[in-house]
């Protein structure tokens, strides 16, 4: 059950300009993540994880807000958040570092979060107005 008390959509904000900037491109390496010198990890080497910059992973995963999102199917996976299907097509992180590059990736990540801050914004815009 999440603890995490952040707000989702501006956690997914957040993440959107982290991808925007480039900023995997500098972030700490994820180890064991493709054949050859590991790829950054999307969430987990941004501050949407709880255990960013915490080389001791103090949270569980299963603290995480992102874990609202992730199939019930797929919570006790190692990395939960990298089993969000991002699109119609199911893909997932966990697909996508493995099968595509990181630029796709990111991009299909990045579409997923616009998607989800829209979808957010609108829930949110309709609870004000009723």
């Amino acid at each position: 059950m999440p603890i995490d008390e952040r707000d989702v959509l501006e956690v997914l904000k957040s993440e959107l300009e982290f991808i925007k900037k480039g900023s995997y491109a500098g972030a700490p390496r994820a180890t064991g993540v493709t054949p050859g010198p590991p790829l950054p990890s999307i969430f987990q080497n941004s501050p949407t994880c709880l255990n960013f910059g915490d080389p001791n992973r103090s949270h569980p995963c299963d603290e995480c807000l992102l874990t609202a999102l992730v199939p019930k199917n797929r919570l006790s996976e190692t990395v939960p958040c990298h089993h969000i299907p991002l699109n119609p097509e199911g893909e997932t992180i966990h697909y996508l570092e493995r099968n595509e590059g990181p630029e796709a990736t990111e991009q299909k990540v990045a579409a997923w979060l616009k998607c989800m801050i829209k979808i957010l914004e609108e829930a949110r815009g309709r609870q004000v107005t009723s």
